[in-house]
């Protein structure tokens, strides 16, 4: 009888693997549910011309590819809110060890946004205010056909209401259309995370959590704008209306609840498994605050697998005892300083007529960075 070669050869192995990986990356859940936030860098103009684009972005699943192609007019503006996220996530932590540039690899989430930590929280509850605020702007601002003005507290028939009424004022005018930025985006941030396989997922537990907690975010920071009315602008009588305000006011925020973020584990209680702080002498967190299942590193040193790029090269004040200090940023290493001339214009004139004159300036500029 001859012996049948059943040894697997390398290059078998290799396809054996490689096969076992796709399906491994497949079937596993999509529990932070952001891939959606890479849409910043598909064609910005032309990508959502029919439902065919939904179908086929690689960046969607399900719950969203049949919310998108319901929806295809205001699909530029959800992937106008990925690139705010991305600037505004940036923006908020250019002074901090971890400042966010892991965001830019999206949707290949680095450890630092993949492993449910505080900086994941962040994100997941930026996304979700950020595209909820473009939304709510969007439509008050006439640019989309599912939705207009938002609804204003009318009393007494559109008078100011009775503790404000000395204020002489009339609510009017076209309010952001919060209910609807909300409302959107509830149904498109939530989607992956609320998936049969995803439902029972702590990650996806965490990140539902901090999805609502973005949106409360933005509710709650709903100010009355006025203009007014009056002979030589004096005001008698005062047309108002609700707005949002600025990404980096909500950006702000959130910083804030970041730094005050609980940390969660999951337990069984009572009735289900939940996520309970894991201190027990903590109190309960609320709907408004993040919460995270995985410490993070303290991002000095450069680690891959925890998602820490380190800072050295990094640019510090050396006076400046707040973190982004050379103390604090280059975590005791030391910096160094590097000095340059620079030259630029000064000393500019108007000319009659008509012409800018300027000097030319040099100065020395001194730099400190991390060792």
């Amino acid at each position: 009888m001859t012996r049948r070669n059943t040894d697997m050869s390398g290059r078998d192995f290799c396809f054996f693997l490689t096969v076992a990986l796709v399906a491994f990356i497949h079937c596993t859940p999509n529990a932070h549910g952001l891939k959606w936030i890479a849409l910043t860098k598909e064609n910005r103009h032309t990508v959502w011309a029919n439902a065919s684009a939904c179908k086929s972005s690689q960046l969607l699943v399900s719950p969203q590819k049949s919310l998108c192609k319901r929806n295809l007019d205001v699909m530029p503006a959800v992937v106008e809110s990925t690139t705010v996220t991305f600037d505004t996530c940036q923006d908020q932590f250019q002074d901090r060890r971890w400042n966010c540039s892991s965001i830019k690899s999206a949707p290949n989430f680095s450890p630092d946004l993949d492993k449910g930590t505080r900086e994941a929280a962040f994100v997941q509850a930026l996304s979700a205010a950020s595209l909820a605020q473009t939304l709510a702007i969007e439509c008050s601002s006439g640019m989309l056909s599912q939705c207009g003005c938002g609804r204003l507290p009318l009393e007494d028939g559109g008078k100011a209401p009775s503790n404000e009424a000395r204020e002489a004022f009339r609510w009017g005018g076209c309010s952001d259309d919060v209910d609807y930025g909300l409302e959107f985006t509830t149904r498109f941030a939530n989607g992956p995370l609320l998936t049969t396989r995803n439902r029972d997922n702590p990650k996806s537990k965490m990140n539902l959590h901090n999805n609502i907690a973005g949106l409360k975010l933005v509710e709650s920071t709903v100010k009355k704008r006025c203009k007014c009315h009056g002979v030589s602008g004096s005001c008698n009588l005062k047309t108002c209306w609700q707005a949002l305000p600025n990404i980096s006011v909500i950006g702000m925020a959130l910083k804030r609840k970041y730094s005050g973020a609980t940390e969660v584990s999951f337990r069984r209680t009572v009735v289900r498994r939940e996520l309970v702080p894991k201190d027990p002498r903590l109190k309960d967190y609320t709907q408004y605050d993040l919460i995270y299942l995985t410490p993070s590193p303290d991002y000095c040193r450069q680690n891959f697998r925890a998602g820490s790029y380190g800072t050295r090269g990094r640019t510090c004040n050396r006076t400046s005892p707040r973190p982004e200090g050379c103390d604090l940023m280059c975590c005791g290493r030391g910096f160094k300083t590097f000095v340059s001339e620079v030259t630029e214009q000064c000393r500019c004139k108007y000319n009659w007529c008509c012409y800018v004159t300027c000097d030319e300036c040099r100065h020395i500029v001194e730099k400190d960075v991390c060792l």
